[in-house]
């Protein structure tokens, strides 16, 4: 068994759809947890990560190897969360019919490339490396009780998300809540040995980023939730609210980025965040209508993710400035000088010529649609 780098690259940013188990038998121990736990998707973890750690860099009070195995442990846990969710959804019938799970992406279990028995051993062992970083941040913070308050918190989530937190339309605030102000602010805490509410808000944008990806996918596959009898958000509310509450995310997460820089917390670097507006209007132009039927011309490739693509491929350029953002506020702050130039002109004409070209390209592509 050769190790593919190549798989690994692969798997970490795009989902992988793999029909032969010759050919699934044949990859590495690692292409395989990357495919089977979505990496893609759970990549999410290692950016929320970096965020707490930059803001932490910025307040001077970054240690790197804390920070590198509460990163790693974090990962590899929303990925056992993964493992688990298919599991769960496969023993109680719902990843049956080709169900919308199975369409997208690699199902060990229902394509017969795992047994039942192969997933919970994955899953342990990714559980036990997962609670073993834990262990390390508690015994690093010398048992801080909100430590092990987010600890326990964490656990419980990853144990009960799948059900009956999905089940009951409380998954899609969980995910928000999780990968936006609380891994943020509990990896900065890690990190700095206090709770930094400011920090919390600063997770807010991404988290909600995150929130709008999970309620989309939950809307794409309404019709086959509410047949399974998965009570997701958009289940609960209809697709309408649910297509309207995924803008309100969207925009609500732009809206905090610019108090923040308002308040002085962030520099205007953070305005780099409206480069990824063009893509925002893409997202929201689908949201305003009802999902088609069946995948539009030249969209067969994605389908049958439709809202959840439009916000995969926002979210990307969104996660990337904002840390971007985030690194260039903390470098410029760090510098032992001042520019002649201030930073909050840098970010009015960054304000200007980014939401200038994202409307104008926004602008051109919708009449070229049009012909």
């Amino acid at each position: 068994m050769n190790i593919n780098f190549g798989m690994w690259r692969k798997a970490a940013w795009e989902l992988i759809k793999m029909d032969s188990k010759k050919e699934w038998d044949s990859l590495d121990v690692v292409s395989k947890w990357l495919i089977a736990t979505r990496s893609a998707v759970t990549t999410v973890t290692i950016y929320s990560s970096i965020i707490a750690g930059l803001l932490a860099w910025r307040d001077g009070v970054f240690t790197f190897w804390p920070w590198l195995v509460v990163t790693v442990g974090l990962f590899i846990a929303h990925g056992t969360n993964n493992l688990l969710n298919d599991y769960t959804d496969f023993s109680r019938g719902v990843d049956k019919d080709n169900y919308f799970r199975t369409q997208y992406g690699v199902h060990p279990l229902v394509q017969g490339f795992w047994t039942r028995r192969q997933q919970i051993q994955w899953f342990v062992v990714s559980g036990i490396i997962a609670f073993l970083s834990g262990v390390y941040a508690l015994w690093y913070t010398k048992l801080d009780p909100a430590v092990i308050g987010l600890f326990a918190f964490g656990s419980l989530v990853l144990l009960f998300y799948t059900w009956p937190m999905k089940y009951w339309a409380l998954g899609e605030l969980a995910i928000f809540l999780i990968w936006g102000p609380i891994m943020i602010a509990g990896v900065y805490l890690v990190l700095a040995h206090e709770w930094n509410w400011m920090v919390a808000l600063a997770g807010i944008p991404f988290g909600l980023s995150v929130a709008s990806i999970n309620v989309a996918k939950h809307t794409d596959k309404l019709v086959d939730d509410k047949k399974k009898g998965v009570g997701t958000f958009p289940v609960r509310v209809g697709q309408t609210f649910a297509r309207f509450t995924t803008m309100a995310t969207i925009l609500f997460a732009y809206g905090v980025v610019i108090y923040l820089v308002v308040t002085g917390y962030f520099s205007t670097f953070m305005l780099l965040i409206l480069f990824a507006s063009q893509r925002a209007f893409y997202a929201l132009a689908v949201l305003t209508k009802s999902r088609p039927s069946g995948p539009p011309k030249g969209f067969e490739i994605f389908w049958p993710t439709w809202f959840s693509g439009f916000c995969f491929y926002h979210n990307r350029m969104f996660a990337g400035l904002f840390i971007l953002g985030i690194l260039l506020d903390t470098v410029f702050r760090k510098l032992p000088f001042q520019f002649p130039l201030s930073l909050n002109w840098l970010g009015v004409v960054a304000l200007g010529i980014g939401a200038l070209i994202a409307i104008t390209r926004f602008v051109i592509g919708k009449s070229k649609a049009k012909n």
